[in-house]
This record gives structure tokens, C-alpha cells and sequence, in this order.
């Protein structure tokens, strides 16, 4: 599949987070792996991972007397800069693992909100034989509350312990090429609602935005 069409400065950016802030984590080899396939396609890479941004547990005294942290303001930066992002997220206990839920939750109090319209891609990396799908199913409720666009296809790597080669890629050529194709897909979608305005669309649920005036409104009983 063709990547991005890219012209230098207007090149498409892409954040890559790995949910993780393990050293050797699989998820942030499997990060590594994402971010690679995102500058052979011309796209521009920031890496992260969440040992970047620092902070407490989420405490609404704290945010009324100090405001938000400084590494919620620094992933929030990081977000605003980029037209994309990529999570690659461990799975704790069938679900999202806190340290990242604590991030969302506290990058969501800045005004604009930083997660609405931006296009999203979850992959995950687990020793169990659901590769983490339970944890990403999890992560994308938040996320989509939020206004992120999230990509149908999520990839989910499965026995990860097992899963990469000595040269630190995928040892399975077809999940090679699967993880291949669901990035290009991905960066095609996201290049696409950056450049062709009119493809844009306002479904989001996050009531607490009014910073567009055209939304779709959801009735709740």
C-alpha cells in the first residue's frame, strides 16, 4: 500500500506512545516496530512512552489548587504537535493498565481537548494468547469518549514473549505483514482527514467541548 504522501514541513506526524515504562517491555518493542514502519513511509516519528510524562494520581483538589501536572502538560504538547497517534498498550487485568488510564484522565481536563479528532491506532503485546485485545477494547472507550478517532483495526500481538526475532523484529512473516498493513491502512486514513478537510467528519461524545460548532448531538435517557 502506498504510505503518506509527504512535501518536507507538510509531512504527515505521527506519536508513537508506548503504554509502558518497563525497560524490555514487548510493548515497546512492539512501539519500535510501529514506529519504523511509519518513517519508511515517510511520515514523521515521535517516540514516547509514558516514563516521559510523570504524574500523580488523578485528584480533582490537587488540579483546583496546582492545576495539572507538568507531564500531563508535556503529553499534551506532544499530542497538539502531532496529526496521529499510536498506543501501544499493555494489558493489566483484562484492561488498561493504570499508569495510562491516569494520563488520559488528566491530559483530559486541558480546553481545547487535546484527544478530539485525532486519528488513533491501538495495538497491543501480551504474553496471553488474546495479545492484549481485552485491555485496547477497554482503552478505546475513554478515548472515544474523548473525541479520538480510533481506528477500526487493532493489532494485537499474541505470545509476544515468543513473538520477536533475535534482529528484534517479528519472527512471523505473517504477522509481519499483517502489523505492515494495518499501519500503512491507518497512516492512509489519518493522512487523508489531514490534507482533504471535506473528508472530516464530527462524531465525537465528549459533551464537555464546545470548542466546534458543528457536532452531532447524542440524546441520553
Amino acid at each position: 500500500m502506498t504510505g503518506p504522501v509527504t512535501d518536507g514541513a507538510g509531512a504527515l506526524r505521527v506519536l508513537v506512545l508506548a503504554g509502558s515504562s518497563r525497560d524490555g517491555s514487548v510493548n515497546a518493542r512492539l512501539a519500535a516496530l510501529v514506529a519504523a514502519q511509519v518513517e519508511r513511509s515517510g511520515a514523521v516519528v515521535d517516540r514516547a512512552r509514558m516514563r516521559d510524562f510523570e504524574m500523580p494520581v488523578y485528584d480533582g483538589d490537587a488540579e483546583a489548587e496546582h492545576g495539572p501536572p507538568e507531564g500531563a502538560g508535556l503529553l499534551r504538547e506532544r499530542l497538539l504537535a502531532a496529526q496521529a497517534l499510536v498506543i501501544a498498550s499493555p494489558e493489566y487485568n483484562a484492561s488498561v493498565p493504570g499508569v495510562l488510564k491516569n494520563a488520559v484522565d488528566w491530559v483530559s481536563r486541558f480546553r481545547p481537548q487535546p484527544f478530539k479528532d485525532k486519528q488513533t491506532l491501538l495495538v497491543s503485546a501480551s504474553p496471553s494468547m488474546v495479545g492484549g485485545n481485552r485491555g485496547l477494547w477497554a482503552l478505546r472507550v475513554p478515548l472515544e469518549h474523548l473525541g479520538a478517532r480510533v481506528y477500526p483495526d487493532m493489532f494485537s500481538l499474541a505470545q509476544a514473549h515468543a513473538a520477536f526475532g533475535e534482529d528484534g523484529d517479528l519472527a512471523d512473516p505473517g504477522l509481519r505483514e499483517r502489523l505492515g498493513a494495518t499501519v500503512d491502512s491507518f497512516l492512509a486514513l489519518a493522512e487523508a482527514d489531514t490534507r482533504y478537510l471535506c473528508l472530516q467528519r464530527r462524531w465525537y461524545e465528549f459533551l464537555g467541548d464546545e470548542s466546534s460548532a458543528v457536532v452531532t448531538q447524542r440524546a441520553e435517557d
